[in-house]
């Protein structure tokens, strides 16, 4: 497809990206992973398991491979293969370490092992498969191209159901994820919620990498997050500020993907680094805007 030309006429550009139905879908699976990648994004920046979000990220693409290996859909592969590294993560540092100090360790430790494996079998997978070579940038680089309702159909209801969980236990994750060690005391079942975090967090990155790719997927999980806890301490404001940030830097990079001949995961990574960036300044310049002035003539 030759890309079209953007005229600045906000109404008759987005009248012409609509005008194709895997554009309406790409749209439509672009809000529903920004919502999702948004609110797993927010607890995994608060529980500094960015590690941990980074190789789940990888993992989908050696589950892309293998699902166009065995010749069915790359969405089941994505799912597989993230939810499968997430659980063996998660269960197999549960309840190892004496400590917190030495459990982040051992989860760290676990974490690297788990990245190098899946991106072994990615290599394994895309030798086994003659002729995916031409395929590979899309599934690291991510694109919105061929996007069905079908695949909207299940990102939409694997992402409810993550909510759903999600909200379930979403008040003693936030205590677990504060202070660990208060929320242990009170029998707060910090092992148990941080298996079922991962797991969530393998199916959010399943989703998103459909339309990030492999590789930039760990940019709407961390950046968004970041950015938002960066502006504001209150948890509720930072975490609705991150689903609103996620939403307009994926449909701005859908939109500058469809006029551009970039990969999307180029632009929604830009962009997003681009608020991040942002949100750093804006703290500085507010104190700098804050800060009282002097007369010329006082004295030193």
């Amino acid at each position: 497809m030759i890309n079209p030309a953007f005229s600045w006429n906000i109404v008759d550009d987005i009248r012409t990206m609509w005008a194709y139905p895997f554009m309406v879908n790409a749209f439509r699976a672009g809000a529903v992973v920004a919502v999702v990648a948004g609110v797993m994004g927010w607890f995994m920046v608060l529980r500094r398991q960015t590690f941990a979000g980074h190789t789940l990220a990888l993992s989908a693409f050696p589950g892309a491979a293998g699902a166009t290996l065995i010749g069915i859909a790359a969405s089941y592969g994505y799912f597989a293969f993230c939810t499968a590294a997430a659980a063996v993560i998660a269960l197999a540092t549960r309840g190892r370490a004496a400590g917190p100090g030495s459990s982040r360790v051992s989860e760290s430790a676990l974490t690297g092992i788990v990245q190098a494996f899946t991106l072994a079998c990615g290599l394994l997978f895309v030798a086994l498969y003659h002729g995916f070579l031409n395929g590979t940038t899309a599934l690291l680089f991510g694109s919105f191209l061929g996007i069905t309702s079908s695949q909207v159909a299940l990102l939409a209801a694997t992402a409810a159901a993550v909510l759903a969980i999600l909200a379930a236990i979403g008040r003693p994750l936030l205590f677990a994820s504060v202070d660990p060690d208060v929320a242990a005391a009170r029998g707060v079942p910090a092992r148990a919620l941080s298996v079922a975090f991962l797991v969530l967090l393998g199916a959010a990155v399943a989703e998103t990498a459909q339309i990030t790719g492999a590789l930039l997927v760990f940019a709407l999980l961390v950046m968004p997050a970041a950015a938002a806890q960066r502006l504001t301490a209150r948890p509720a404001v930072s975490l609705l500020l991150t689903v609103v940030i996620g939403f307009l830097v994926t449909w701005a990079g859908l939109t500058a993907a469809f006029y551009s001949p970039y990969p999307i995961g180029f632009w929604v990574t830009s962009f997003a680094f681009a608020v991040y960036l942002a949100a750093q300044a804006a703290p500085v310049l507010l104190r700098r805007a804050r800060r009282p002035t002097f007369l010329a003539g006082a004295p030193a």
